[in-house]
Order: C-alpha cells, then sequence, then structure tokens
C-alpha cells in the first residue's frame, strides 16, 4: 500500500468525520480495484492513494464510493465540454496565467480545509467561456486529489469574488450549465464543499445565485455565505491571513500563487497526460447506458433565467 500518512491532526479529523480505521484501508482499495477490473465500461485510474481519496470522500461507504467514482467518470463522457482544455491544448497556459481560480497555498492550521479564490472578471467572456475556466480548474482539481489531505480530508471552501463581473459573464451561465456544473462539483467530487463565500455581489447576482441554490442539496445551501463589501464578516470563517497580499493577507501575491501552479502543473505532467485516457465507453456499460440527458436534465421551470 502506497498511502501518504496523515499529520496528526488530520487523522483524528478523518477518524471522527470519516470514520478513517488505517486497519481497513488495505482491504478497502483492493475491494475497489477487485471492482473496477469487473466493470467493462470504466476505464479508471487505480493508485492506492486516489482510491483513498473516493472512500474518504464518501466515508468509507463502499457502495457509495463506487456510485461517486462511476459518476466521477461517467460525466467525462456526457459532459466532455468540461474537459476540453487539458496541458497540452493551446490555450491552457494562458487561462492558468489569468488566475481565475487561485488554490491557495497556505493553510489556516495543520487539519484546516483548502481555500480557493474564484475570480470570474479576469477572463475576458467574450474571447474565453465558463466552461474553458472549469476545464482548466479540473486540470487543477487532479492534482489537489493526489496530494491534498487537507481537502480530501477537511474539505474545502471557496471564495467567489464577482467584483467587475460584466453581464457577458452571466449570461455564460445558463441553467443547463449551472446543472452540470453542480452535478460534478456536488455529486461526482469526492471532496466536501464546506462553504462558497460570495463577495463584490453586483446588480444581477441574485438570480444566479437563487438559480444555484435551488440545485443544491440541503447540506451544501447551508453552506452558502453572502458578504458583499463586508470583508471582515468573511475573515470569522476564512483567517484573512491565509489571503493573497492583494486581498489584506500574507499568503503570498497573485502572481506567485499562479506561478506555484504552473510548477505544479508541469511536475504532474506525465500523470495529468495519463489522465486524459481515462472516462467510460456507455456503449460497454452493463444495463442502460448514461446520457447526458439522463444526468444533467433541467427541470421545465427552470428552462430560462430572466436579467433585469
Amino acid at each position: 500500500m502506497s498511502i501518504r500518512p496523515l499529520n496528526p491532526q488530520l487523522a483524528e479529523k478523518a477518524k471522527k468525520e470519516l470514520f478513517e480505521d488505517p486497519s481497513r484501508i488495505a482491504a478497502d482499495v483492493q475491494h475497489l480495484k477487485e471492482w473496477i477490473a469487473k466493470q467493462p465500461h470504466l476505464r479508471a485510474r487505480t493508485d492506492d492513494q486516489w482510491l483513498v481519496t473516493f472512500l474518504r470522500g464518501c466515508k468509507y461507504s463502499l457502495e457509495r464510493t463506487k456510485e461517486k467514482f462511476d459518476l466521477y467518470y461517467s460525466v467525462r463522457s456526457t459532459a466532455p465540454e468540461l474537459f476540453r482544455i487539458h496541458i497540452n491544448h493551446a490555450m491552457f497556459d494562458e487561462i492558468l496565467s489569468l488566475g481565475s481560480m487561485l488554490i491557495l497555498p497556505k493553510l489556516a492550521a495543520p487539519d484546516a480545509p483548502r481555500v480557493s479564490i474564484i475570480r470570474p472578471a479576469t477572463y475576458d467572456p467574450d474571447k474565453y467561456s465558463i466552461v474553458d475556466i472549469m476545464a482548466v480548474s479540473h486540470v487543477l482539481q487532479q492534482i489537489v486529489f493526489m496530494e491534498d489531505d487537507n481537502a480530501v480530508v477537511a474539505g474545502v471552501v471557496s471564495i467567489l469574488d464577482l467584483d467587475a463581473v460584466k453581464m457577458g459573464h452571466f449570461l455564460q451561465m445558463t441553467p443547463n450549465l449551472m446543472k452540470r456544473m453542480v452535478v460534478t462539483s456536488q455529486d461526482a467530487t469526492p471532496v466536501r464543499m464546506k462553504g462558497t463565500h460570495y463577495i463584490n455581489t453586483p446588480a444581477g447576482f441574485e438570480t444566479i445565485y437563487n438559480a444555484i441554490k435551488n440545485l443544491l442539496n440541503e447540506k451544501n445551501r447551508n453552506r452558502l455565505y453572502v458578504h458583499n463589501k463586508n470583508y471582515d464578516e468573511m475573515y470569522k470563517y476564512i483567517p484573512q491571513d491565509i489571503l493573497p497580499e492583494e486581498y489584506g493577507g500574507t499568503g503570498g501575491t497573485i502572481p506567485e500563487i499562479i506561478d506555484y501552479w504552473k510548477k505544479k502543473v508541469q511536475e504532474y505532467r506525465v500523470f495529468l497526460e495519463e489522465d486524459q485516457t481515462f472516462g467510460t465507453d456507455e456503449s460497454k456499460r452493463p444495463g442502460k447506458p448514461k446520457t447526458a440527458e439522463d444526468m444533467f436534465g433541467v427541470e421545465g421551470s427552470f428552462r430560462q433565467l430572466q436579467f433585469d
């Protein structure tokens, strides 16, 4: 078993919150490997550390782990546009350099969740799509799943900074795309969402906010926080010092954080190139193949968003 040991604080959190039993991990990982080998439609990574990420994300319920694992790879076949920008794509470095999503290297405590800042206004909606930004974020997510014990055990917290967003950004958020985003992040991702904090919210924000809120499960609906310009309120949840200098913290500058992730991507290049070969072949799935309509069908009452 090649599983990285947790620090003592995270090990305690994993035991209490995820029901992790170190004496059982090897058997659970082996069970998953045997199950994956029997799935004719599934092309998936089976590294020990990767499988433990899914076990932790499902609190060691083997049935839930299998469901999430299958869904994680099914999304690649049913919503391939969310993964269309990979590391060898001409646009990848361009988008990474924008810093539209910053995963912060600094932690609040040894057992604290990982914090990221999403900054839509850093990309031009006439040049890029939110789908392109998400595709690059998914590449970084692969690295997080493999090496970030804090994100996997303690969860992730997002800050959505809507400063200077334009109507063009909002118009890209179609109901169909929002459903895909929610299924991908809430249902198919083996990491717990511990909170989303909205700052610098503009006019028109409520339309998108309410639409997304309606798609979330109750637990995640209760973890949405709107602070607008009240950063002091946000600091009660996210310590100021872990933020980038541009946000009043001591967690490095935004260009330094972007450079950190550029180097991390190069370090994981072979891993990330391998990742492009994984997914599902729905024609080989036992029973009924999964389709985009099955997974992301949008209710009739939610087909059109109106912006004032």
